[in-house]
C-alpha cells in the first residue's frame, strides 16, 4: 500500500466543558498500515485562538454528560432490564411516568425507536398514520412505521407553527364507516423541530386531538424537546400533555443526557410496548448504566432550558440584523434558530466554520441550536464570526 498523509485536527476539552485546547498534527500511515502521530505546538495569535474555538451549535444533542450524570453511571445499581430486574430503569420509568401524568413508560435506545414503538403498537397492519408535513417521523426516521409495519401515511399540511388546519385534519381522519384505510394513530410534534422550534399549546393540542379521539383514534406525541415546551410555557409537562394517549421524549437533547429516550401511555399500552421493543432489537440488560445519567437529565436539567431559550432568542435577534439573513423570530421560541440566505450564498456557512462555529446548513440556509454548554460568550463569539462571514462573503 502506497504511503498515504493526511492532516486532521485533534480537540480536547476540560473538565468544566467550555476550556478547549487544540493542537494540530499530522498522522503517517506506513506501509504496513500502523499510524504514527506528531504533534506540532499550537500557535497563539488571535486568528488561531478563533479557528481552535468551536461553538457547537449543530444540535442539543452533541452535550457531553455533565459531572454528575458521570458519577451516576458510575455508581449506578443495574440487573437485568429484559426481566425488569434494574433498578435503576425501573426508577427512571416510575419517575418519568409520574412527571408526565401517565401509568408507566418503558427506556428506549433512541427518541426513533420510541416513535417506532408506539406507532407499531397502536396500529394494526394496514392502518394509516396520520402526521403533519414538517414532522420529524416523516422527514428523519427512514419510513421506519411504512418499512416494518406496513403502515401507509396520511400526511396533513402543517401550520407556520407547527399545527394543523382542523378542517384538514378532520377529512384526513378515517373511519369504518368510509369503507377506506382505518386510521391507526395521529402523530403530533412539540416543539415542532422543523418549524422553527415553536411550542404547541396545550389548547392547540387539545383540538387537534379531540378530532381524532370523536373518531375513535388514540394520539401519539413526538416530544422528543417537550420539556423545552413546558418550560417556555411556564407549566408543569404533565399540563402539555394531558390529551395525548401516549408520549416519547428524548434524554440526549435539551436534558443533556448521552444516551436514550421513553415512552410513557398506560400500563395496558406500555405492556404491549414492551413486546414491540424487543420485537425491534431494543431489549436491553444492565441499562441502568446509562439510565443512571437519565435519571440526572429528567431530575435536574429541565429547570435550566430557559437560559438556552433566551441565549437562541440573543442569537436569533443578532443574527437577523445582518444583511443578507433572515430569521422569523416569531418561531424563535424555544432552542432552535432557522435562518435563510437571501439571496442563497454558497460561502456564508463554510466561513462560519472556519471560524470555529459548527452548523449544520448550505447555501440556503441553516439551523442553529443552544443547549447547556453555549455560554453568553459563545453567543457573543457566534455573533461576532457572522458578521466577520458577511463582511468576507460581501468582499
Amino acid at each position: 500500500m502506497s504511503q498515504q498523509m493526511g492532516l486532521f485536527r485533534t480537540i480536547g476539552v476540560t473538565a468544566g466543558g467550555r476550556g478547549v485546547s487544540a493542537f494540530r498534527g499530522y498522522a503517517t500511515a506506513s506501509r504496513a498500515g500502523t499510524m504514527q502521530e506528531m504533534t506540532v505546538p499550537p500557535r497563539h495569535s488571535e486568528e488561531q485562538h478563533m479557528a481552535e474555538r468551536l461553538v457547537d451549535l449543530r444540535s442539543d444533542t452533541v452535550t457531553r454528560p455533565t459531572a454528575a450524570m458521570r458519577r451516576a453511571m458510575a455508581e449506578a445499581e443495574v440487573g437485568d432490564d429484559h426481566y425488569g430486574d434494574d433498578p435503576t430503569v425501573n426508577r427512571l420509568e416510575t419517575r418519568a411516568a409520574e412527571m408526565l401524568g401517565k401509568e408507566a413508560a418503558v427506556y428506549v435506545s433512541s427518541g426513533t425507536m420510541g416513535n417506532l414503538a408506539a406507532v407499531l403498537t397502536h396500529c394494526g397492519r394496514g392502518q394509516e398514520v396520520v402526521m403533519g408535513s414538517e414532522c420529524h417521523i416523516f422527514h428523519y426516521e427512514l419510513g421506519g412505521t411504512a418499512t416494518l409495519g406496513g403502515l401507509p401515511w396520511q400526511v396533513v399540511r402543517n401550520t407556520r407553527f407547527g399545527t394543523m388546519e382542523l378542517d384538514d385534519l378532520r377529512g384526513a381522519i378515517k373511519t369504518p364507516a368510509g369503507g377506506e384505510s382505518l386510521t391507526g394513530v395521529l402523530c403530533l410534534e412539540n416543539t415542532h423541530n422543523r418549524c422553527g422550534g415553536v411550542v404547541i399549546s396545550p389548547a392547540d393540542l387539545k383540538a387537534m386531538a379531540d378530532i381524532a379521539h370523536d373518531a375513535g383514534v388514540p394520539v401519539h406525541l413526538d416530544g422528543a424537546r417537550v420539556f423545552n415546551a413546558a418550560a417556555a410555557l411556564g407549566v408543569p409537562v404533565a399540563e402539555v400533555v394531558r390529551e395525548m394517549d401516549t408520549v416519547q421524549f428524548c434524554f440526549s437533547k435539551g436534558l443533556a443526557a448521552p444516551v436514550g429516550s421513553i415512552l410513557v401511555g398506560s400500563a395496558e399500552f406500555i405492556g404491549r410496548a414492551r413486546r414491540t421493543r424487543r420485537m425491534l432489537g431494543g431489549a436491553m440488560r444492565q441499562a441502568g448504566v446509562i439510565a443512571a445519567a437519565a435519571y440526572v437529565a429528567l431530575t435536574e436539567m429541565a429547570e435550566r432550558l430557559p437560559e438556552d431559550h433566551a441565549r437562541a432568542r440573543r442569537l436569533a435577534q443578532g443574527m437577523g440584523d445582518l444583511p443578507g439573513v433572515e430569521i422569523d423570530l416569531d418561531t424563535v421560541q424555544t432552542n432552535i434558530v432557522y435562518f435563510k440566505l437571501d439571496p442563497p450564498n454558497a460561502d456564508f456557512v463554510p466561513t462560519l466554520r472556519e471560524r470555529g462555529i459548527m452548523l449544520n446548513g448550505g447555501p440556503a440556509g441553516g439551523r442553529l441550536v443552544t443547549h447547556y454548554e453555549i455560554t453568553d460568550a459563545d453567543i457573543d463569539t457566534t455573533l461576532r464570526a457572522a458578521r466577520e462571514a458577511v463582511m468576507a462573503v460581501a468582499r
